[in-house]
């Protein structure tokens, strides 16, 4: 392999050894024939007032690019209609970057208005991207229409906008990524200490039908929101990201959400950690998720909350000391209704051999209620359906403000549950109709 000296706007069509060194490049290089090998430890390249791209492969495959840095430009490694590609450890900092703690972030961007990133993929099939460092700027990884990548253990965080950003993109894996401390925050009217912190920042963001991938044990701690799923774009367009797989994340410490899905359908959650966020899991207005074996504690408003949520699993759990272990409720909005008619009101949940410990509620259902808790107004606006058919079946659910609390909720099943110590009571119900509450262990042996 021959060693070549980078210059300004190089076209490199055959493998080389770039010659170490720091190397002012404003229109970077790109790679010009498929095949190419590129060797680039010790070598940086750097743009101009974070424009252009630092390297471009348009159309390309199997092309493999080791060791480079990069900074300074809009968009470090450009990769569009390419496959087979093998990007790994390389260093791209300081691209272009929206200033952070200014505005909130807009995360249905098509790829020709994306925003500045270490790498931005578009329309790729089957590359590696492995091992990279793509940290301190606006985001890590943004990719576009793409489909069967590998991304693993590349470090993303502190960035101000997304770690790895997910637009059209399937049957990928995402595995031992760290996405930690992606956040911003948005200065609202009254002074430094009025805002949103997040401003839909997020370790991982995944929109329109981004489907059937999985994540497997990454980190997206202290995020904005740790993973973000988004499946109703603004206009209205129907876009479920769904039948995704969440094994063995760490997304803790959001000061919002660690897990948010909304609009969507059978993602599975498994071993995952959503402690000590606002929310652990929100999943408004989707279905057929299965929630298993995940870490749920010290989530101040809810360890799951789900607004019109259908069909859903939730086994083997631990919840303690949230505000609620679990937070289901109904709420009519015309626009999501005609988007998704099947989602008319929580409904048809399987809550099983769930520990709940310590919460503030430990299953709380409800009718007509904004963010779960507080009741709508009366004022002749159209309401959903009443929550119903919920089975809470063979959970533990002890020393609680209160066990399981019912509002305005019908057709459910709560059978052989253990009761203890919930400090307020047990079991609370209010105006339902047709529950079977049976064989409920209580304190002393007895059945409630």
């Amino acid at each position: 392999m021959k060693t070549v000296r980078p210059t300004d706007g190089m076209v490199i069509r055959e493998s080389a050894r770039l010659e170490p060194g720091t190397y002012l490049l404003s229109k970077g290089i790109s790679i010009g024939a498929d095949g190419v090998h590129l060797e680039a430890a010790g070598v940086t390249l750097v743009g101009s007032d974070r424009d252009g791209r630092g390297v471009q492969l348009v159309g390309r495959t199997g092309v493999r690019i080791h060791g480079l840095s990069l900074s300074d430009y809009y968009h470090g490694i450009y990769a569009e209609d390419c496959a087979e590609l093998s990007i790994s450890k390389c260093r791209i900092s300081s691209t272009a970057e929206v200033a952070p703690n200014t505005t909130f972030l807009d995360i249905w961007l098509p790829p020709e208005e994306a925003y500045g990133s270490g790498l931005c993929f578009i329309r790729c099939e089957a590359c590696e991207i492995t091992q990279n460092d793509v940290q301190h700027q606006m985001n890590g990884l943004l990719i576009y229409y793409s489909k069967r990548l590998i991304v693993a253990r590349n470090q993303c965080n502190y960035n101000s906008g997304f770690g790895i950003h997910l637009y059209s993109t399937c049957d990928s894996v995402f595995e031992e990524n760290s996405c930690d401390y992606c956040c911003r925050f948005e200065p609202r009217k009254g002074g430094l200490h009025f805002g949103h912190m997040g401003a839909d920042a997020a370790g991982f963001l995944a929109v329109m039908n981004s489907c059937r991938n999985k994540f497997i044990r990454n980190t997206a701690r202290l995020g904005g929101d740790g993973f973000f799923l988004a499946g109703l774009a603004p206009d209205g367009t129907t876009c479920g990201c769904d039948e995704n797989v969440f094994e063995e994340n760490d997304a803790s410490l959001s000061p919002n959400i660690a897990f948010e899905a909304t609009f969507s359908q059978g993602n599975i959650f498994r071993r995952n950690f959503a402690d000590r966020c606002n929310f652990g899991f929100w999943l408004g207005f989707s279905k057929d998720f299965i929630l298993e074996d995940n870490r749920i504690i010290m989530n101040r408003q809810a360890g799951i909350a789900v607004e019109n949520g259908v069909g859903m699993k939730v086994k083997s759990n631990q919840f303690q000391a949230n505000g609620h272990g679990i937070l289901l409720w109904s709420r009519y909005l015309e626009r999501f209704a005609e988007a998704y008619p099947d989602r008319d009101t929580s409904r048809d949940w399987l809550i099983e051999n769930n520990r709940f410990l310590r919460n503030g509620v430990g299953i709380r259902i409800a009718a007509d209620q904004d963010h779960g808790t507080r009741p709508l107004d009366d004022d002749g606006k159209p309401r959903a359906p009443r929550p119903h058919s919920h089975k809470i079946l063979h959970n533990d659910i002890q020393d609680n403000r209160v066990g399981i609390e019912l509002h305005h909720t019908d057709r459910n099943i709560v059978r052989e549950n253990t009761l203890n110590a919930n400090v307020e009571a047990n079991i609370r119900v209010e105006d339902c109709d047709n529950n079977e509450i049976a064989n409920n262990l209580g304190s002393r042996g007895a059945y409630l």
